[in-house]
């Protein structure tokens, strides 16, 4: 295109022809029409004409103004080419260059000279205002003819602008899409009442007890064909899921279902809303806690408690099809075998070495137990811990963490094949329960089983018993929050801290000074506890208080520091653990004497019954879920 064509002409300014596109917030180029037009009249002399003052875009009005009028009295006022009448105003060249060339012979500054208003042109027709846009050089740099600066980058910042806004539309619709998923996962959850039977719910800041239940109910397809298709249910493999409060370790603590228990009356909630209490057991078999009399999961963590000692937060469910789904979910398990193994009733057959199982299989698996060990209850368990530490690997692994269809099938499997408490039956609170189990260190999970021993009332055997001292320790390491594992991220300062405690001079028995009360334990402890210590012990200097203030769930031994030696010599007597000892203010007994109080808890277990915590768990025959472990 020529020179007339782009406005660059004459003497003409190409920057006053760049103007503002209000659709694109762009400065662009209007160019002059190329047909003829007529020159407007000269108008009287008013404000000055800005850019803004161009026609709306993008109609195709002139954007070059017309010639200027002459200043009146200059010679050639009227004579100049481009005025109205003249041939020179035909052509749009001339018309262009009317906008800053003055007419020969009219009077006005040429280049380089200015009018009285100080900008080059006449006094009566200002500038339009020279605005661009930020960065964009003051003309069109040489060799592109006037065409309009950062074009490239224009159509970038849409392009970017577009797709940002796409960008958050797939954002928008994906959060509604996983908010629908979400509720259709809450929709999956079945879920039972506890019934009171739990604590009300795992908390973040507290040790977590989960009762997983493994029930032997044949629901499903191709389940009819293990064994007792009619089932309703048992405790067939039950795991306590002790998660310490630090979640630096845990204890999976199996169950053996032939275990002979007392199962307690158990208030449950029916169909209709109403509440049956189902009387209990004496010397019943564990797994009639479940099923048996229409007894729920409720009553089977009512039986836990009465046998560990320990109440459960929540429990989980799961039957023959969760094991079935949840191994196919994570593309498989590997197990490990140290024999050849064919089981026509579970219909388990699969030779020595390593294998990946799922579905069915897995299923074939978890169930064997006449092919394994003593070929009883007990062998099973052991079986079952081993597909439990590996599943957990799988679960904690990258192949499996990392692939969202896995975790979406995992989601789709959990929700559908487990029930929990009505405590757990929300999506977020099983996400919240899941990211706590996710601090653990496969390695210091630790699998154990209840210590037992054959029942000895029995002559073909077929139920076992507790071993008391043995199951006593494990279950007391439960309470006490003690680690299977030696794991260092224990807070030393602070053990050390309660064990200094102990450590130091004593003090008579005849000096110790202290009074006593219940706060918590069964009634007539303190008193119990009281002449214990003055008959037994020579602490004749102490007195029964009645009972505390509030209920306390550990027992504890309150001291001023100058009574220290004494507290050490009532701790060694005692039995009270570092822990129990609670540096503070003296009391004054009835005499008026400084004293110590002593408060026994829920805890107390009796008069010389020490309540010394162990340092250490019992040494019972355990395995760690990160080690692989060949069925034998």
């Amino acid at each position: 295109m020529d020179a007339q064509g782009r406005g660059r002409a004459g003497n003409i300014d190409p920057a006053d022809q760049w103007v503002l596109n209000p659709n694109t917030g762009e400065y662009e180029l209007r160019l002059p029409p190329s047909a003829p037009e007529p020159v407007p009249q000269a108008a009287p002399q008013s404000a000055p004409r800005t850019v803004s003052q161009a026609a709306p875009w993008p109609a195709p009005q002139p954007t070059v103004p017309g010639p200027r009028r002459a200043t009146p009295g200059a010679p050639g006022a009227h004579g100049a080419p481009g005025a109205p009448g003249t041939p020179g105003a035909a052509t749009s060249a001339r018309a262009a260059r009317a906008r800053t060339a003055p007419a020969p012979g009219s009077g006005a500054p040429g280049p380089g000279k200015t009018s009285p208003g100080g900008d080059g042109l006449a006094p009566d027709r200002a500038a339009p205002s020279r605005r661009r846009r930020r960065g964009a050089p003051e003309t069109p740099p040489p060799g592109r003819r006037g065409r309009r600066p950062a074009k490239k980058k224009a159509r970038s910042r849409r392009i970017l602008l577009w797709t940002g806004g796409s960008l958050a539309f797939v954002l928008v619709a994906t959060a509604g899409a996983a908010y629908f998923y979400l509720q259709h996962l809450n929709d999956n959850i079945e879920s039972l009442p506890d019934d009171g039977a739990s604590t009300g719910g795992f908390r973040k800041d507290q040790p977590i007890n989960i009762l997983l239940i493994g029930t032997d109910k044949r629901t499903g397809a191709g389940n009819e064909g293990y064994g007792d298709k009619g089932s309703s249910g048992h405790a067939d493999t039950t795991i306590l899921l002790h998660v310490s409060k630090d979640r630096s370790n845990a204890t999976a603590l199996s169950i053996p279902r032939d275990l002979i228990v007392d199962i307690p009356d158990c208030p449950t909630t029916q169909e209709d809303g109403t509440t049956k209490v189902i009387p209990g057991s004496q010397g019943a078999r564990f797994n009639e806690s479940l099923g048996q009399e229409g007894r729920t999961p409720s009553c089977t963590m009512r039986t836990v408690t009465e046998l560990t000692g320990v109440t459960p937060d929540n429990f989980m469910v799961a039957d023959f099809n969760a094991v079935k789904t949840l191994t196919s979910a994570v593309g498989g398990v590997e197990v490990c075998l140290a024999k050849d193994i064919d089981d026509p009733d579970s219909h388990l057959k699969l030779s020595a070495g390593t294998h990946t199982i799922e579905g069915e299989q897995a299923l074939a698996f978890v169930r064997t137990r006449h092919s394994v060990g003593f070929g009883g209850d007990l062998s099973r368990i052991e079986i079952q811990q081993q597909f439990l530490s590996s599943l957990m690997r799988k679960l904690k692994s990258n192949d499996t963490l990392t692939s969202p269809s896995k975790m979406v099938k995992l989601a789709e499997a959990g929700t559908k094949a487990l029930t929990v408490d009505s405590q757990l039956k929300s999506i977020g609170k099983l996400k919240d329960l899941g990211m706590e189990l996710g601090k653990l260190n496969p390695k210091n999970l630790t699998f154990t089983t209840v210590p037992v021993a054959d029942n000895p009332n029995e002559t073909v055997k077929a139920t076992v018993v507790l071993k008391e001292a043995e199951a006593l320790q494990v279950f007391q390491a439960i309470q006490d929050d003690v680690s299977f594992t030696a794991v260092k991220e224990k807070k030393k300062k602070e053990a050390d801290a309660v064990a200094a405690r102990l450590k130091g001079a004593r003090s008579d028995p005849s000096e110790v000074r202290v009074r006593i009360l219940n706060g918590g334990a069964k009634d007539g402890a303190a008193q119990e506890t009281l002449a214990w210590l003055q008959t037994e012990q020579g602490v004749d200097k102490s007195e029964n208080a009645g009972d505390a203030p509030a209920e306390l769930s550990r027992t504890t031994l309150e001291y001023a520091p100058d009574q220290a030696d004494q507290a050490r010599r009532l701790a060694d007597i005692l039995g009270l653990p570092g822990a129990a000892m609670k540096p503070g203010e003296s009391v004054t007994n009835a005499q008026g004497m400084p004293t110590m109080t002593l408060t026994l808890g829920k805890d107390f277990k009796g008069a010389g019954v020490k309540l010394t915590a162990p340092q250490k768990a019992p040494d019972v025959k355990k395995s760690t879920a990160d080690k692989v472990q060949c069925a034998k």
